[in-house]
This record gives C-alpha cells, structure tokens and sequence, in this order.
C-alpha cells in the first residue's frame, strides 16, 4: 500500500481504478487475472532467489581453485 501513496494516489482515485477494472473486465475474470498476477510473481521471486544463491554460490568458491581440477 506504501507504494501506492509513492505514486500519489489517494482513497478516491484507488476507488475509481477498481470500479473501472471491476467494468472492464467484469467480476468472473478479476480472480483469474489476479490468479495471473500472482504467479508472475512467485516466478519471478523464484527467479531472483536462484540468482542469488547462485552469486553466493561463486562468492563461496576457492578462486585459487580451477574449473579443470574438479
């Protein structure tokens, strides 16, 4: 929500983006788009985290080792 008051939206103009989306896409097809929207999201946390081990990975590697000697 701390986001949303960054971009300068109060109450009213959240309301009026809800009532606008809930007309456009009707009330069967918000859960599915949101149903969407959170998928995105695990994927890219999912994305993210094996970005990091990955880093932490090469960070934990003896550097005076190398690839061939494995």
């Amino acid at each position: 929500m701390n986001t949303i008051l960054l971009l300068g939206l109060g109450q009213g103009e959240i309301i009026i983006v809800l009532v606008i989306v809930l007309l456009l896409f009707g009330g069967k097809k918000i859960p599915e788009l949101m149903r969407g929207l959170g998928r995105g999201v695990r994927e890219f946390n999912d994305a993210k985290n094996n970005v990091s081990s990955e880093f932490r990975k090469g960070m934990e590697e003896d550097p005076n080792k190398s690839k061939t000697e494995a």
